[in-house]
């Protein structure tokens, strides 16, 4: 039986980078600060807490995808690896920073 790549974990955290605390949005995992857009390198695949990095994910662009919206592109500071993250700007709980995500949509790659 094949093993689901996406597992839920949707809690709150304080955000390693800004400090302000991250509610959890209810519905999916939640794993970058609405505020800052920062995230820790803690999933190989979503939600499943199983990188031993830990470093600090720093938002370097936003894609804008057609069906799923606006996606968080972030380098590792520790590693340098990419990950890509669906933005919740449309959450009901702490959307993320529109203005933050439109800034990144036009910074050079």
């Amino acid at each position: 039986m094949e093993e689901k790549r996406f597992r839920k974990n949707d809690s709150g955290f304080i955000c390693a980078n800004c400090g302000k605390e991250v509610k959890p949005l209810g519905y999916t995992s939640r794993n970058h600060c609405p505020f800052c857009l920062f995230s820790l390198h803690l999933d190989i695949n979503p939600g499943d807490r199983a990188s031993g990095c830990g470093g600090l994910l720093e938002p370097v662009k936003v894609e804008t995808d057609p069906k799923k919206g606006f996606i968080i592109v972030s380098k590792c500071r520790k590693c340098g690896e990419i990950k890509r993250n669906k933005a919740a700007n449309e959450a009901s709980v702490q959307p993320d920073d529109i203005k933050k995500l439109i800034k990144l949509t036009a910074m050079p790659w």
